[in-house]
């Protein structure tokens, strides 16, 4: 799990879009819920942004340099499935950058 530490060096801002009651929206916050703590410990400069709104469905958007910005949808993924999400987005940002 060493791509957590080097979070901050690919990217610029995370971004999480949810609703706080929705089922659509439960895998997300439980991600939030279970990582959250250890990606800000990791990377505590990095913006971390949890944005929640009544009905939204779920995303994930990644800032990366230059402004350049990517979402995904994340309804109907799984906890871990949005962590090996993540990892690859970040592993793919790092590649981008070689």
């Amino acid at each position: 799990m060493a791509w957590r530490g080097n979070l901050s060096k690919n990217i610029k801002e995370l971004r999480f879009l949810l609703c706080q009651s929705s089922p659509a929206s439960s895998s997300a916050r439980a991600f939030i819920e279970k990582n959250y703590k250890e990606l800000k410990t990791l990377n505590p400069k990095l913006p971390i942004l949890i944005r929640e709104c009544s009905g939204v469905e779920p995303q994930l958007w990644l800032r990366y340099d230059l402004g350049v910005e990517k979402g995904i949808k994340l309804e109907g993924m799984t906890e871990p499935q949005i962590s090996k999400l993540l990892e690859s987005m970040v592993k793919a940002a790092a590649a981008f950058k070689a």
